[in-house]
């Protein structure tokens, strides 16, 4: 990867700041638009970098971003949205014409690559607008045409240090002496941050991964519930989990939805319905995933007095 440039759109995030660091070890010149460059500060210790403030959802920003880049790695993603059919406006922006406008942008500046990040369960016919607006963006990666040499990447959810996840629920079992919980019997199967900028690396190097779509998972399989207990065990704040019946769960997601940076919504627990839980391998090439109990340690033993990260939530976004 040396020399090369790379134009990453939601890199100041979560999983940017992970992909942007390997990529930065590997001797890519990063381009990193942010809306706020403040928010994209902890970026700025990295060698060749490029932190743009600007607006990505325009077209005409977006051509310009691509000027003289040799790949563009597409991260952006929300988690909630005001309710639609098929898919709120939120999601729709995001995650649908957002992608289509990468995808024109890119044609037109001649741009060659493109890894987009997706998530598991992601389908036309899925239960939650989430999923739906996922599948939609896929769509539009895969109806870009000879010249753009695409590849989809659908994670489960993504743990690590400063995730929105494990944290969250971390932050939460220090407050409340119980766990009242929708959803409880979901399964996950959470993968390593590291793992998934391991295979954005990867794929950028593999010419066999043009047109392909890999699943990216950890090596075990949780229901919800099951990581809560963990993570209350490894957080110092063991709970009881009450697993709630799907009325009460539906009226919980109703009422958490209306806060300011909203723990929950209706369309998450919707999201709930299906498993998470990849196909087939968890990574592709034969690659082992990095198991959670292997990390989550580190960055939860100390979480006793941290309520729950909005911030965190919104990089994660």
């Amino acid at each position: 990867m040396y020399g090369k440039k790379i134009l990453i759109i939601g890199g100041s995030g979560f999983v940017g700041t992970a992909v942007a660091n390997l990529l930065a070890r590997a001797g890519a010149q990063l381009r990193v638009p942010t809306r706020r460059r403040m928010r994209a500060r902890h970026l700025l210790s990295l060698p060749a970098i490029e932190l743009p403030e600007v607006d990505v959802h325009d077209p005409a920003t977006l051509e310009g971003l691509m000027s003289g880049v040799d790949a563009v790695i597409s991260l952006v993603g929300v988690l909630h949205s005001p309710s639609a059919q098929p898919y709120g406006p939120a999601f729709a922006r995001a995650h649908v014409t957002l992608p289509e406008r990468i995808v024109a942008a890119a044609r037109k500046m001649g741009v060659k690559r493109l890894i987009h990040v997706s998530a598991l369960g992601a389908d036309a016919q899925a239960p939650s607008e989430y999923q739906r607006s996922k599948a939609a963006g896929e769509a539009a990666i895969r109806a870009a045409g000879a010249g753009l040499g695409w590849t989809i990447l659908r994670p489960s959810v993504i743990f690590g240090p400063g995730d929105s996840f494990l944290n969250l629920f971390a932050g939460l079992l220090a407050r409340f002496p119980v766990m009242p919980l929708g959803g409880a019997g979901a399964r996950f199967q959470p993968v390593y941050v590291g793992d998934v900028a391991r295979v954005v690396l990867e794929a950028l190097q593999r010419p066999e991964s043009i047109g392909q779509t890999f699943e990216l998972a950890g090596p075990r399989v949780y229901t919800l519930a099951e990581l809560i207990g963990y993570v209350g065990r490894v957080s110092g704040h063991p709970r009881p989990v009450l697993p709630l019946p799907y009325p009460l769960a539906w009226l919980q997601a109703a009422a958490l939805e209306c806060l300011p940076g909203p723990l929950m919504s209706r369309d998450n627990l919707r999201s709930m319905q299906a498993d998470n839980v990849a196909a087939g391998a968890p990574l592709p090439w034969g690659w082992q995933p990095t198991a959670l109990e292997s990390i989550a340690p580190g960055y939860l033993g100390d979480s006793r007095s941290r309520p729950p990260s909005l911030e965190a939530r919104k990089r994660t976004r």
